[in-house]
């Protein structure tokens, strides 16, 4: 599931990077620093590129999640901080998921 997500995500940055004037670094993507002081997106940019995550996620797996939620956003470690961060939020919000299925 790891990958599948992963791959979401990068698409969604390629897709960001075809708008851009100053393109994103994509070479070490898993450490790409999303949102922050040394974030690649300002608070409206990281609300676009997560609404095409979202919708890459219902899409391709059928995953319906939301990434700007209270419970994303109050996080002690920000899912924001890096696409590393934001997959492992994404599988642990699945995880009851899958174990009652």
């Amino acid at each position: 599931m790891r990958d599948a997500i992963f791959t979401i995500i990068h698409g969604a940055l390629v897709e960001v990077n075809a708008t851009r004037k100053e393109k994103i670094d994509l070479s070490s993507i898993d450490s790409l620093a999303l949102y922050g002081t040394t974030g690649v997106f300002d608070s409206m940019q990281l609300v676009s590129f997560l609404a095409a995550v979202e919708e890459g996620l219902d899409d391709e797996l059928g995953i319906e999640i939301s990434l700007t939620s209270e419970k994303a956003v109050s996080q002690t470690i920000s899912p924001f901080s890096s696409v590393s961060c934001l997959m492992d939020f994404i599988i642990a919000e699945q995880q009851p998921l899958l174990a009652s299925a």
